[in-house]
């Protein structure tokens, strides 16, 4: 099965992904939505609420499993898609689009380099 992979993301092998300019954003990936089923609920930080990379700063729960969230940066949480709240559906429908989690500014640039490109990602999950 092959799973989208966009280059212009980075990627956690725990299976998030961010954006890399200026505020950026984060959610699970392709292959992390496909193998979790059904999302069904996800907890998010609040806007203000500060995240540090590699630490936790939410849950998904799927009709499969609950899994935490991980950060792929240190930041500030500057937005929230609450649309999630209503419809955790759309990680399932458009995890790169309509499906993203939070927006953060980061703290530090330099913590982009440590995490996976997009060709790194999909070895990892083929």
């Amino acid at each position: 099965m092959s799973f989208d992979v966009p280059a212009d993301r980075r990627y956690l092998e725990s299976h998030e992904w961010t954006t890399t300019d200026g505020t950026v954003r984060i959610g699970i990936t392709d292959f992390a939505q496909d193998e979790l089923g059904d999302v069904v609920f996800v907890e998010l930080p609040a806007e203000g609420d500060e995240v540090t990379k590699d630490g936790e700063f939410g849950v998904v729960e799927s009709i499969k499993a609950v899994s935490d969230l991980v950060s792929p940066v240190s930041g500030t949480v500057v937005g929230v898609n609450e649309d999630l709240f209503d419809a955790p559906e759309l990680v399932n429908q458009d995890p790169y689009g309509d499906g993203w989690m939070i927006e953060v500014e980061p703290s530090s640039e330099g913590e982009f380099d440590d995490l996976l490109t997009a060709d790194e990602y999909r070895e990892q999950i083929e």
